[in-house]
C-alpha cells in the first residue's frame, strides 16, 4: 500500500485508473471505526493497487478529492477508481473485507 501525500500523487492515482482500477482510502488515525475499516482494507488480497491518505495529515488533499469526485467527504471512506472516477465507494461500517471483495468481483 502506498500513502498519498500530495496533490500530484492523487492526480497520478486518477490517471492510473484509466489503465486499471485503483483503490484509494481516506481514514482517520484517531477513530476506532476508521482503524477497523483500514484493517479490513489492508487485509484484502488483490491485484488492484491500494493507496490511502490520513485525513488529519492531508485535509486539503481530502477536500480536493471530494471536489474532483463529487462525493461528500466521510472518514473512513474507500473509493474504487476506474476511468478517472469513483465507480464504487463505501464509508464507515460498510468498509469490510466481504464488501471490498464484492466490489472487486463486480467492477474489476
Amino acid at each position: 500500500m502506498k500513502e498519498i501525500q500530495t496533490s500530484r500523487e492523487w492526480k497520478e492515482a486518477l490517471e492510473k485508473s484509466n489503465e486499471a482500477p485503483q483503490f484509494v482510502m481516506k481514514h482517520s488515525s484517531t477513530c476506532p471505526i476508521s482503524a477497523s475499516a483500514f484493517g479490513a482494507f489492508r487485509n484484502v488480497e488483490t491485484d488492484v493497487p491500494k493507496q490511502y491518505l490520513v485525513v488529519q495529515q492531508s485535509r486539503s488533499l481530502s477536500n480536493e478529492m471530494e471536489d474532483e469526485l463529487g462525493i461528500r467527504h466521510e472518514s473512513p471512506q474507500l473509493f474504487l477508481l476506474k476511468d478517472g472516477e469513483a465507480i464504487w465507494n463505501a464509508s464507515h461500517h460498510d468498509i469490510s473485507e466481504p464488501k471490498i471483495q464484492q466490489a472487486i468481483q463486480e467492477y474489476c
